[in-house]
């Protein structure tokens, strides 16, 4: 009786490593994770369609109210010439804003009269992307390096803006996913001193 429920646990998490497209053998550090591209790139794609779903939508897609993201623009000349410090301190700032904002996104939809299943589905996918984004880069350094920057690093307030529709939320969350957090994760992966 017991024989049968342990390889059944253990066939689960298989399953899922395998649908990520990670080895199953050996559990991969989290670093590891971070640091391999089809990791991003499902949360990219996912962020992508969450966009795509909401262009169209017209009711249903405003928000009551307006909420404050982080400005995704990326100077590359600026960026590459940050320290590493400066760069983990905008991403975790960012990241952070934004998780507030999807937060505040999912609750605004909520309490809307009739909620949409599909966009429920698309917000609750990236309160669920954005924790998981936060523990890896956690897992990379990016929080140590975001609380104590190099002292000549003195970080720029983090730029912001509003939105008020869920379309537009999901473009920031997009647009921060492909954008900062990508260049971050990759050079810091590239350093392979995490």
């Amino acid at each position: 009786m017991g024989v049968c429920e342990c390889p059944a646990r253990l066939l689960l998490p298989s399953l899922l490593l395998l649908s990520l497209g990670l080895p199953v053998l050996g559990a991969p550090p989290r670093l590891s994770l971070i640091c391999d591209g089809r990791v991003l790139e499902r949360y990219i794609l996912e962020a992508k369609e969450a966009e795509n779903v909401t262009m169209g939508c017209a009711e249903g897609c405003s928000l009551s109210e307006n909420i404050t993201v982080p400005d995704t623009k990326v100077n590359f000349y600026a960026w590459k010439r940050m320290e590493v410090g400066q760069q983990a301190v905008e991403v975790w700032q960012g990241l952070a804003l934004l998780s507030e904002a999807v937060l505040r996104g999912q609750a605004l939809l909520a309490n809307s009269s009739q909620p949409s299943e599909t966009l429920q589905l698309h917000v609750d996918r990236a309160v669920s992307g954005l924790r998981s984004l936060t523990s890896l880069l956690r897992a990379l350094g990016a929080q140590k390096e975001a609380i104590s920057p190099p002292v000549a690093t003195s970080a720029a307030p983090l730029r912001t803006f509003t939105v008020d529709t869920l379309c537009k939320l999901f473009r920031i969350y997009s647009n921060f996913l492909r954008g900062k957090l990508k260049l971050y994760t990759g050079e810091a992966c590239r350093r392979g001193d995490r």
